[in-house]
């Protein structure tokens, strides 16, 4: 049951693989990095001192885009209703949802910041910090998400409300992943990693509860 689910999960998140809206993250990702060198110019010291930075603020605005394809969909047909009959609590459905939606994301991006290093000249050991930054990263950004997501499904006004919250709450993330690019300091990405796996232990029982919210409101 569990294997089904994440299959079915990973059919309609995955880029190119289910609605052509899952792949507006990845685009998204790829159209900052190339349009960035554009606007401020080819020097390459500038691009290599700034552009990792400009790396993670994309990743986090790309991680908004599928917020509002994460639950409300399947709120509205039924599915967890339909789960929940068959025995799958909420918050075991939204851990496989959020797995599922960071792999249809989180690694994607971390193999897309190649192409996007090579445009902002970003080499050897910034590249280094980048790549395992994302890695450790990624997870807490899907798991805002998931969770901002399930909270917001029942408002008027969820989507738009959706990616106002995440950015505060992903700033921590994003401030201790850019920050070890400025310092050269793989601690400050631990302190990321921390953050990401506290958020991904927090995810399903908070998504779970709001989902089962609103189902029964």
């Amino acid at each position: 049951m569990i294997w089904t689910l994440l299959r079915r999960d990973l059919a309609h998140f995955f880029p190119f693989a289910g609605s052509g809206g899952a792949s507006l993250p990845l685009l998204f990702f790829l159209a900052v990095a190339m349009l960035y060198p554009f606007a401020v110019g080819p020097d390459p010291q500038l691009l290599a001192r700034t552009g990792g930075g400009v790396v993670w603020i994309a990743a986090l605005l790309a991680a908004i885009l599928p917020l509002d394809r994460l639950v409300l969909g399947d709120i509205t047909l039924g599915v967890f209703d339909q789960l929940k009959l068959r025995g799958l609590s909420e918050e075991l459905a939204m851990a496989v949802r959020l797995l599922a939606h960071w792999l249809s994301f989180g690694p994607l991006l971390v193999l897309a910041t190649f192409p996007a290093a090579a445009l902002l000249n970003l080499e050897g050991e910034t590249l280094r910090l980048l790549l395992i930054g994302l890695l450790a990263g990624t997870p807490g950004l899907a798991a805002i998400g998931l969770m901002i997501a399930a909270l917001t499904a029942s408002l008027r006004a969820g989507a738009a409300l959706s990616g106002l919250l995440l950015i505060p709450l992903a700033l921590p993330i994003l401030i201790f992943g850019a920050g070890a690019l400025a310092r050269g300091d793989i601690a400050s990405i631990g302190f990321a990693g921390a953050i990401s796996l506290a958020l991904v232990a927090i995810a399903p029982f908070a998504a779970g509860a709001a989902i089962r919210a609103a189902r029964e409101g």
